[in-house]
């Protein structure tokens, strides 16, 4: 199966602005499949402005900076020319975690929200927030926990070790930063019942290049206006699940996709290592029965750990879709008899969900 062919069947669009507020998705109809996609008819991209550095390009679409610059390593983050083409996020493969409340996948620097739906139903949208992380040193625990409290414009009080770190670093902080531009947890905080004080907060001007980074001291940082409208839509008690899955693999429309993103700092793995989590959850996806699928396109997934979704397999669809000229199931035993097997399904004959518009560009808001 030949990735580079999938590629060229696939057209560029070029999105003009950015964002408004934050990314939402459309839940798969299959409730088995878990990529949902942004542009579905094809790769997206944005031309940068006069003046623009990389991460003004993140900030402008509000994409997180080691997403950016994985998607674009050909591009200097700070010297982008006028004009330049840059790379934005598409496909995403939703972590596997239960459908409702947060979830912060700490490993791809991005949480999914699933609004409420009501009881029995399954959820129709997936929003989608970049977000920091903590350091090395001060990691962002993992675990199941849940909203505890909100405040808005808070004012944040440094505990001792952190205030022992700035007078080390010649940066004393007093015991109380009041509600302001310099306010390191910005005009929102979502408190977590955890110990320790964790949130899921804004962030000052000073740090807003933070955001898609391990930066914090455990806590999760978001953009000024994706945590202006979280804030707003969640409320107190909603469940909140703390993941760290750098390898995700799952399914859209009958083709198996593996999305694997850089190691954290102090975490690094080898290709074999990485390799050895793919094969079990690409088994895990298929039923535990090991697909056919293409191992070149695998190794360049988990080698360049890019953040987006490769194709790596396609199967065949179930019986019942096979239709004929009326719209009829063909589901006899002649008709079975006929098709192909599975491993003859190559990815390379995959095409766009919908055809590009005339132009080829995807024209945004």
């Amino acid at each position: 199966m030949n990735i580079r062919a999938l590629l060229a069947f696939t057209p560029l669009l070029l999105v003009i602005g950015g964002h408004a507020n934050a990314t939402t998705y459309a839940m798969p109809e299959n409730n088995n499949d878990s990529v949902i996609i942004q542009y579905p008819d094809g790769v997206p991209l944005t031309r940068a402005d006069q003046n623009e550095t990389l991460l003004d390009v993140a900030r402008r679409f509000l994409l997180g900076q080691t997403e950016i610059v994985r998607l674009n390593p050909d591009v200097d983050r700070w010297l982008v020319k006028k004009g330049e083409i840059v790379r934005l996020s598409n496909k995403r493969i939703l972590p596997d975690s239960p459908h409702n409340g947060i979830t912060l996948n700490i490993s791809e620097y991005r949480m999914y929200y699933y609004p409420p739906t009501k009881k029995g139903e399954t959820p129709r949208q997936v929003m989608s927030y970049a977000h920091g992380v903590g350091r090395q040193d001060w990691k962002t625990p993992l675990g199941q926990t849940k909203i505890a409290r909100k405040i808005m414009n808070p004012s944040w009080n440094p505990p001792e070790s952190i205030r022992r770190e700035h007078a080390a670093n010649g940066d004393p902080l007093p015991l109380v930063v009041p509600p302001g531009p310099h306010n390191p947890l910005g005009s929102r905080a979502l408190y977590l019942a955890l110990p320790g004080e964790y949130r899921i907060h804004g962030t000052d001007i000073d740090k807003i290049n933070g955001i898609g980074m391990q930066i914090t001291h455990g806590c999760v940082r978001m953009y000024p206006e994706d945590v202006e409208e979280l804030y707003d839509r969640v409320s107190v008690g909603t469940p909140v699940y703390i993941v760290k899955q750098p390898i995700k693999v799952g399914w859209l429309d009958n083709v198996l996709y593996v999305e694997a993103h850089p190691d954290l700092e102090g975490e690094e793995t080898t290709l074999d290592q990485r390799f050895a989590v793919a094969l079990r959850l690409i088994q895990k996806a298929n039923n535990q029965e090991m697909p056919d699928f293409d191992q070149k396109a695998l190794n360049l997934a988990l080698k360049n750990q890019s953040g987006e979704p490769i194709a790596i397999y396609e199967r065949l669809p179930p019986l019942d879709e096979y239709k004929d000229a009326g719209g009829n199931a063909q589901t006899d035993q002649a008709s079975a008899s006929s098709m192909p097997t599975q491993a003859t399904i190559p990815v390379s004959t995959l095409k766009p969900v919908r055809k590009a518009s005339p132009d080829g560009y995807y024209h945004g808001n």
